[in-house]
């Protein structure tokens, strides 16, 4: 079996994350990255747009999902981003790392990791 493995870079959204009082009240930017894994077998043997995984349903729910929430804790985004990104019952593997840029001042972003195997 051959895995096929999808991967999204720098996704730029912007949504409420954090827990103090500006950060409720005005969107921050955030990027993330996920890496789907699959078996891409049958795909690539038919050429056949049916056989594969849909990337673009994917991302477009992870889109609609993180502009229009409201997250105190990044754990608390990165978790949901990966079960959206892990629904699929062909989806072997899901890793979602996100970055929550300027969170410290002297930092470029803070990022957290989360992974799921099937």
């Amino acid at each position: 079996m051959s895995q096929a493995m999808i991967k999204v870079t720098n996704l730029r959204l912007r949504t409420f994350i954090g827990f103090n009082p500006d950060e409720r009240e005005k969107q921050q930017d955030v990027v993330i990255n996920i890496e789907i894994q699959y078996p891409a077998d049958k795909s690539f043997q038919t050429d056949d747009v049916a056989d594969a995984l849909n990337y673009k349903i994917i991302t477009k729910k992870v889109i609609q999902h993180v502009e229009e929430g409201r997250f105190l804790l990044l754990e608390k985004l990165v978790a949901d981003v990966l079960a959206i990104c892990s629904e699929h019952p062909s989806i072997t593997m899901s890793r979602v790392t996100i970055d929550k840029p300027h969170a410290l001042r002297f930092a470029d972003s803070v990022s957290l990791s989360l992974e799921q195997r099937k």
